[in-house]
């Protein structure tokens, strides 16, 4: 079997190439600034929901507190993923994005699970005293904060799933001020020492409702499953469209992190001049990159076995995997 490449093959394409928005060192800093502030102010709710005694306080001092958390592993991944490819990870890092994607979704549900047991805790056994007023200004910073750090993940968010854990763990704890803003609001005006468990089990479920797609998302990456903003159905039909491609074998199609999807695919073809080959193979990589947005494609060429070789026993055994110049 032969194994042909061009001599500008680069075959396997750089993380920063593979999609729009900021490159890799920008996010670094984005996630820096946003783990620096909710650390900050995780501490500082921690320190006023004690002194105030509200459950949805201590529930986002405690959300902060893992969120800080899941921004250090967002920015670890962020830093792995930049490493080069190589003989041993020739697909690179990427990957470890997958994988602290599935983390932080994972923490999210782990949150949203302790919130709603303590919220049905308090409840049963609701508190004598709250002080609200302590309550809601520390939740109208915590809001502050915590919408600012979203913005500043938000564009990213689109196309890194690691980077959209991040996001999502923010617009969490925004959703958790406004309800802590809500309890406090619904204590010191009406006195319903009640509203900060039940708003505290609402704040819960919409965080683990959040989580839900991040979840599928991270285990359909790392199951390999194909990507579902591609037709399998349609990528085969544009390949057997060629006069040359006597059938369409196999199509393996997968994706390492957002952006970086593999086509594998294996073609019988009646081609017997390599020129003609090399030709099909421009326009099949052309295609897959115009109309599919595919740049990684390995392509296995074998001749198609004629009526007349079967019947002399003389059947070609020449093929060629050819991996195409990204």
């Amino acid at each position: 079997m032969l194994r042909h490449h061009s001599p500008h093959c680069d075959h396997f394409i750089h993380p920063d190439s593979l999609a729009p928005g900021s490159t890799p060192t920008q996010k670094l800093r984005l996630l820096w600034l946003a783990l620096i502030l909710t650390g900050c102010f995780s501490f500082a709710a921690l320190v006023v929901s004690h002194r105030s005694h509200s459950l949805a306080l201590l529930a986002d001092s405690g959300h902060l507190f893992s969120d800080t958390l899941s921004l250090a592993l967002a920015l670890l991944a962020t830093w792995i993923a930049r490493l080069p490819a190589s003989e041993q990870a020739p697909f690179g890092y990427r990957r470890v994005e997958i994988l602290a994607a599935l983390a932080n979704g994972l923490s999210l549900v782990a949150i949203a699970s302790w919130v709603g047991w303590e919220a049905i805790a308090r409840l049963q056994s609701p508190p004598t005293e709250i002080l609200s007023l302590p309550m809601l200004i520390t939740a109208v910073v915590g809001l502050g904060v915590n919408s600012l750090n979203a913005w500043f993940l938000h564009r990213d968010s689109h196309h890194d799933l690691n980077l959209r854990g991040a996001f999502l763990h923010m617009v969490a704890d925004a959703i958790s001020s406004v309800g802590v803003i809500l309890a406090a609001i619904a204590v010191g005006k009406l006195h319903w020492l009640w509203a900060d468990g039940a708003i505290s089990l609402l704040v819960a479920g919409f965080i683990a409702t959040g989580a839900m797609p991040l979840l599928m998302q991270s285990l359909n990456i790392l199951l390999e499953r194909s990507p579902q903003r591609l037709d399998l159905n349609a990528l085969t039909s544009a390949l057997s469209s060629y006069e040359a491609v006597v059938r369409v074998e196999t199509v393996k199609l997968w994706t390492v992190a957002l952006g970086q999807e593999v086509l594998c695919l294996q073609l019988q073809v009646n081609l017997r001049d390599g020129l003609a080959r090399d030709r099909l193979l421009q326009q099949i990589q052309a295609q897959m990159r115009q109309e599919f947005g595919l740049q990684d494609v390995i392509v296995q060429m074998t001749l198609a076995t004629t009526q007349e070789a079967v019947s002399s026993h003389l059947a070609p055994t020449l093929s060629d995997q050819i991996v195409l110049p990204s």
